[in-house]
């Protein structure tokens, strides 16, 4: 056995100097991402974390929220082409939200993401969910911010998509041709009145505005799309931050109840954290208890 020892110990002098010439091998980076239906910015370093914005947002609406995490996190702000003054390109055509959700997972999976966590707002946060319910463990939690699987649940639970249907055409075909500040004048003018639902979806476009095919198109799938059969597929905690009022006449007063209502398909129950003094645009309108809402989630 000793010889057997020293015989082993002795290949190892051999063949030392070439092992110490070896070089380690390291990851490749990964690729630049490249899409015509959305466009990434990232920045800081750490866990990281996915904002998806709602109708007529860009990117830029979470920057208050990231400035204030990308110490801790690497944060990666969407944007959905055809919003702001982005180009609209790929999304000039075809399906908004379902084209969008595709394209934030192959971003996730190609860049390396690590079971990232999702917020998102309004649309975004039905983007977030599609995204959640595609890649199962692939992610580790989801926040969506003013946002419900089906908004004209919020208004009548017996509500369908086929019921809608024609309210969102008649949307969809106003906005192309008013424009999106008109329409929200127009709307109820138009018989495009959602109560509350419609307010969360309209007040959503104008703050940065963008191209009218792409704002019509995520109109449309914003009130029709139904996303509650979906949510068994989500296997990662799901949390539902929204503005709320203590004035009991206000809508916004019982919209805990209608969540619970349009989330009680999830796997397990969502988290509810109300914002008060907020409406619609909850991240700016009260920057600094929705930051301290994101602190608790991402914790």
């Amino acid at each position: 056995m000793s010889r057997l020892f020293a015989a082993f110990a002795a290949c190892l002098f051999l063949f030392a100097p070439v092992v110490a010439q070896a070089q380690p091998q390291t990851a490749a980076p990964a690729p630049p991402f490249a899409s015509d239906r959305i466009i990434v910015e990232t920045r800081g370093s750490g866990p990281d974390v996915v904002f998806i914005p709602g109708l007529g947002s860009t990117g830029a609406a979470w920057r208050s929220t990231a400035d204030r995490l990308d110490d801790r996190y690497r944060v990666h702000l969407v944007t959905l082409r055809g919003f702001g003054g982005t180009d609209i390109q790929g999304n000039a055509s075809g399906g908004l939200a379902g084209p969008a959700a595709a394209e934030i997972e192959r971003y996730i999976r190609q860049q390396g993401l690590v079971r990232p966590a999702l917020i998102g707002h309004s649309l975004g946060g039905q983007i977030a969910l599609r995204v959640a319910a595609g890649m199962g463990d692939g992610v580790s939690r989801v926040m969506v911010v003013d946002s419900s699987p089906f908004f004209p649940s919020l208004v009548d639970s017996r509500a369908t998509s086929a019921q809608v249907e024609p309210l969102a055409r008649l949307g969809y075909q106003a906005l192309l041709l008013f424009g999106d500040q008109a329409l929200k004048s127009q709307a109820a003018t138009l018989g495009v009145d959602m109560g509350l639902a419609g307010d969360m979806v309209f007040q959503g476009l104008g703050l940065q505005g963008g191209d009218r095919r792409v704002l019509a198109q995520g109109l449309y799938e914003a009130l029709t799309v139904d996303l509650r059969p979906r949510l068994s597929q989500i296997t990662a905690p799901v949390t539902v931050v929204y503005g709320w009022t203590r004035d009991p006449e206000n809508p916004r007063n019982r919209l805990e109840g209608l969540y619970r209502y349009g989330f009680q398909g999830l796997r397990q129950p969502p988290r509810f954290e109300r914002i008060e003094g907020a409406g619609h645009q909850v991240m700016i309108e009260q920057p600094g208890p929705f930051l301290a809402a994101v602190r608790r989630f991402l914790a």
